[in-house]
């Protein structure tokens, strides 16, 4: 039986580089928004109701999120639509990937966990956090988006304090060194547990 932990926090927190650090520990890791690029491809799973619903999303056989942007901009309805159509998929992707990972830890990388309800699926959580500031500076650091966009997308997702509450570990990414060592903590916890089990 394999143990399955939800991994969340918000953007810019150092979720993708957590991700990684259980992978190097022998974790199996599945990557919601991976999912969403596979989905959304040539030739996904996506592209033909997503055609059928939005034919103006369609580029070269596979969904634009930039066609998606002006989509959701113009009307605010559409995106309630598309997660209708994408949800289930990605789903189906989370389940087909717990079907064949072989690992004894299985790590979820969803951003939205909280949001979406998908912690009810997990055995535990872990939240990474890291202070508003440095949050900010990595963000912007990337240079794909504004202040204002990235207030906007802040305000779309539940508090970061929440998430943390909420969660059964929280990994502060403060430095790399400090995260590797509680994602260790975590695991070493964790394998404990299905040992005993």
């Amino acid at each position: 039986m394999s143990f399955s932990l939800g991994l969340t926090g918000s953007i810019g927190m150092g979720k993708s580089t957590t991700a990684k650090l259980f992978a190097a520990q022998g974790c199996a890791v599945w990557d919601a928004d991976a999912a969403v690029h596979r989905l959304y491809g040539k030739d996904g799973a996506a592209v033909a109701p997503m055609q059928a619903a939005f034919p103006e999303a369609i580029e070269d056989g596979a969904v634009s999120r930039a066609a998606l942007k002006k989509i959701i901009g113009a009307d605010p309805d559409a995106l309630k639509r598309i997660e209708t159509i994408v949800h289930p998929l990605v789903a189906q992707d989370r389940a087909a990937f717990r079907a064949q990972a072989k690992s004894d830890v299985l790590v979820f990388d969803i951003p939205l966990l909280f949001e979406t309800g998908g912690n009810a699926e997990m055995d535990a959580v872990a939240c990474v956090s890291v202070d508003a500031e440095t949050q900010q500076q990595r963000v912007l650091a990337r240079g794909t988006m504004t202040v204002e966009q990235f207030r906007h997308i802040l305000q779309k997702q539940m508090p970061i304090e929440e998430k943390c509450a909420r969660s059964d570990y929280v990994i502060e990414t403060d430095t790399l060194e400090h995260a590797e060592a509680q994602v260790a903590g975590i695991l070493a916890d964790i394998r404990s547990k299905l040992s005993h089990a």
